[in-house]
């Protein structure tokens, strides 16, 4: 089993936040795909990033889905379309193993 993060902005570039409905749609995919989604919506995360002397911060929102199996390259498909409907560099999905007790 292995749990997928998927980590997205709650505003563009430039400072414009997204709609509530942008994440209900990407809830709602998932939850189609993969029969459930955890979203943590109301109370962003912090992320802060470091290029050499320059910083950037992004509140985020995270998504999580639990896959038997690592499908790469429909997760990256996916993650470009974030990139693409989220008007993003880069979007972080992550996945790491995880045991059920």
């Amino acid at each position: 089993m292995h749990l997928v993060q998927i980590l997205l902005p709650r505003a563009d570039n430039a400072g414009q936040p997204f709609a509530r409905e942008d994440f209900d749609c990407v809830k709602e995919e998932l939850a189609s795909r993969f029969k459930g989604v955890t979203a943590y919506l109301q109370a962003p995360a912090e992320g802060l990033w470091r290029r050499g002397a320059q910083s950037a911060n992004d509140d985020i929102v995270i998504f999580e889905v639990m896959v038997e199996e690592i499908d790469l390259p429909d997760w990256r498909d996916r993650r470009a379309e974030l990139e693409r409907r989220f008007r993003q560099d880069k979007v972080i999905i992550r996945y790491m193993p995880v045991a059920l007790v």
